[in-house]
């Protein structure tokens, strides 16, 4: 038979067991160094370690901001295309085009106004219209006036488009207008007016029931109406001078005494009495 085996050495046993254990408790601490929590009874880490440890182990986002720049650079590259570069000049030449278009509408508007000024204020101050006299004529029922044209303008001559000479004689409340017509050698159309320009018209009065507003004497009003420029060939330059008189006019076959004994006076009665525009 063959002989047992021998007992092991209880000795060494326990010393086994002692540096097993000690090799343990230095895993251990090593193991709560790396967690940074005590060990809880069981041998199980605690909550704040393990949270701590998932922290550290869990992957890390990328920036947003970083990711961003980076498509907005991607996309910035559209403008190195020709084709939008060409877009951009053609809409920029487009805005450069009507700006000066709109400046240019401004200004050519600007001098028109200072030119209209000018003219308007060459035919009504530097055009003068005067009524120079009133004579009777011979068919003993018609009048003939002189108008005169004087010009005393700087900027040399004015060409004046003469128009009908309106006649109006008032009867009660309203103006009846008369027959008027040029005088024989004169006739309506445009004169080159330098210095001065006279011309005549005829009307004929011939009115029942007029206003005797003076005793003896009819109320009458005489409107002229010229078209004034300073180019002998205008186009949109040329303004309107209307000029209207007033009078009082001595009929055909009037009786002077009779007209000086009702009006008081002893002077012989004027075959017409200008009156300032009413």
């Amino acid at each position: 038979m063959s002989e047992p085996p021998a007992e092991p050495d209880k000795d060494a046993v326990i010393a086994g067991l002692r540096r097993e254990l000690s090799a343990a408790q230095s895993e251990v601490r090593v193991l709560r160094r790396r967690l940074g929590a005590t060990v809880m009874p069981g041998g199980a880490p605690s909550a704040p370690g393990l949270l701590n440890e998932l922290r550290e182990a869990a992957p890390r986002k990328v920036d947003a901001p970083a990711t961003v720049a980076v498509k907005l650079g991607r996309r910035f590259d559209l403008w190195r295309s020709p084709v939008a570069i060409g877009v951009v000049m053609v809409v920029l030449t487009a805005f450069a085009i009507d700006a000066a278009v709109g400046l240019y509408q401004a200004r050519s508007l600007r001098e028109a106004r200072q030119a209209r000024l000018l003219l308007e204020n060459a035919a009504m101050r530097s055009l003068y219209v005067e009524l120079k006299g009133i004579a009777y004529e011979p068919d003993g029922k018609s009048y003939r006036m002189t108008l005169s044209l004087q010009n005393v303008s700087p900027n040399g001559p004015l060409y004046v488009m003469l128009n009908a000479v309106s006649v109006f004689v008032q009867s009660g409340m309203v103006w009846q207008q008369v027959p008027s017509r040029p005088a024989p050698g004169v006739s309506w159309g445009v004169v080159k007016v330098v210095d001065g320009y006279t011309y005549d018209v005829v009307f004929t009065p011939d009115v029942a029931n007029w206003a005797e507003l003076i005793p003896g004497y009819m109320h009458v009003r005489i409107q002229s109406d010229l078209l004034v420029s300073e180019k002998a060939q205008p186009g949109n330059d040329v303004v309107e001078r209307r000029t209207p008189y007033y009078v009082y006019l001595k009929p055909h076959g009037a009786n002077d005494e009779d007209i000086k004994a009702r009006s008081k006076s002893t002077r012989t009665p004027p075959l017409f009495i200008p009156m300032p525009p009413h």
